[in-house]
């Protein structure tokens, strides 16, 4: 009973809203037929003051656009590129960042300042101008020459970062799965060896296929992603269960990994974590002594996608390759486990375990 109540009244007070507007646009024809001068009066009035407040809009549009943008440039703006194509996609970001930022700053001065210049005035009248090839022909070469100019850019770019690899790059798998990563490398063939899903098990987690390809008998796997400074590196991607994606942000490097369908992407790392803290050092950022590099997964996943990090280091040279001829073969570790499966082109080396 009291909701109905509630909704008559509101309903009444709607039908008297309704009247007394009605009532006033009456009351204001009225004046404006006996006044016909007051009402080009208001009207110019009203005209000034509203194109005077696109204006100072325009003004204050723009100055938080700048203040918030340098206030958080250092929140949100990643450092400099840790590799050598990272390089050239941050300058082509910029450029298309400029050139969008100046057709946009271009078009809201045009649609800001022109209420104000156009604005009502008395026995002003409007020019008609139904067309104007000189205008037509410039809107359109002009953006048509400044697009194919960053197109070419960027396809020039990504046909270089999609090139085949250098023949001297490292061959990693990076395997994702719900809700981690698993980092495989060549042990010292330099190859990553095949693998078969059916293989795949708690404790062949990867799916190496031993009677397959030999090459896999030296591979070994790691819980973070170790890199080589200055070295290319050749990332054999591939999920194994739903859709993931391998994101180095501070590489420039982003690529989905797929099931049933593997992709790759090479790069080459340039900088040390350390060296790029220091870099944040000099240029003032509190959190410098926190920064690390991490692969992230940029597809939703599941539940705990949100957590699907992974460690990842650069190394000198001559430290990374230390490191890496010191790695014990996952082979070795696990003779047993290729025993029970009954294996039979088992290394003697090993065999005899």
């Amino acid at each position: 009973m009291n909701g109905l109540i509630i909704a008559a009244v509101g309903v009444l007070f709607l039908v008297l809203m309704a009247l007394i507007y009605r009532v006033f646009m009456l009351v204001r024809v009225a004046k404006d037929v006996k006044e016909p001068n007051a009402r080009d009066s208001k009207v110019g009035m009203s005209n000034k003051v509203n194109s005077i407040l696109f204006i100072v809009f325009f003004f204050v549009l723009f100055a938080s656009i700048f203040a918030y943008g340098f206030s958080a440039k250092l929140k949100y703006i990643l450092p400099e590129a840790s590799s050598i194509h990272g390089v050239e996609i941050d300058f082509l970001f910029w450029l298309t960042t400029a050139v969008v930022f100046f057709v946009f700053l271009l078009t809201h001065i045009l649609l800001f300042f022109f209420p104000y210049m156009y604005r009502y005035k008395e026995h002003k009248r409007a020019t008609f101008i139904p067309h104007n090839n000189q205008l037509e022909i410039a809107w359109t070469i002009v953006p048509a020459i400044v697009l194919s100019g960053l197109v070419v850019t960027g396809w020039t770019v990504w046909s270089d970062i999609t090139s085949p690899a250098p023949k001297e790059a490292l061959h990693i798998e990076v395997m994702g799965h719900q809700f981690a990563w698993k980092v495989r490398y060549g042990g010292k063939d330099g190859q990553i060896g095949k693998f078969n899903y059916m293989k795949i098990d708690p404790t062949n987690q990867v799916g190496m296929d031993f009677e397959a390809d030999e090459s896999n008998y030296d591979d070994f796997m790691y819980n973070e992603l170790r890199l080589p400074q200055g070295r290319p590196v050749l990332l054999k991607i591939r999920s194994r269960d739903v859709l993931h994606s391998v994101f180095l942000p501070h590489f420039r490097v982003k690529m989905d990994a797929v099931p049933g369908m593997p992709t790759q992407f090479w790069f080459t790392p340039t900088k040390t974590a350390e060296e790029v803290k220091e870099e944040l050092k000099e240029k003032g950022d509190p959190n410098w002594d926190a920064f690390e590099y991490k692969l992230a997964c940029t597809e939703i996943c599941g539940g705990s996608h949100f957590a699907m990090f992974l460690k990842v280091s650069v190394l000198k040279e001559a430290e990374f390759n230390e490191w890496y001829n010191s790695e014990e073969a996952w082979a070795a570790k696990n003779v047993d486990y290729l025993k029970e499966q009954g294996i039979k082109n088992i290394p003697s080396n090993l065999a005899s375990k």
